[in-house]
């Protein structure tokens, strides 16, 4: 289940850079590109909790990843909703790269991650 995760994740972080560039170019397809990236956000929402649901004792870092992994979502659609206004998406990109660091941080030190710390 680990590798489903990460591989939605690795998706979804591919596909946000793409409806962002789209969004940016004002171009079509744009609302598509969009629609599948929510769709990997409901596959990355559902692997992680899977995975948090097969630890048999979860502790609060593992609490604190998930609720960092949701920011990290909540911040593409502010940067996405900016773009498509057309304002400054300054303060959704200083979060996505903040969430996403706590978040890559904590799935790297916990059991589950990779042995990198």
């Amino acid at each position: 289940m680990t590798h489903a995760h990460i591989t939605s994740w690795l998706i979804t972080i591919v596909l946000f850079f793409l409806a962002v560039s789209m969004e940016r170019q004002r171009a079509d397809k744009a609302k598509i590109v969009q629609m599948v990236l929510r769709l990997f956000y409901i596959l990355t929402i559902a692997t992680g909790g899977l995975l948090l649901h097969s630890i048999a004792s979860i502790s609060a870092l593992y609490w604190l990843k998930a609720l960092a992994g949701l920011w990290v979502i909540g911040a593409m659609e502010m940067v996405l909703a900016a773009e498509k206004k057309g304002k400054s998406a300054a303060a959704g990109w200083t979060q996505w790269v903040i969430a996403l660091a706590v978040t890559l941080f904590l799935g790297l030190l916990l059991p589950l991650g990779f042995d990198l710390f």
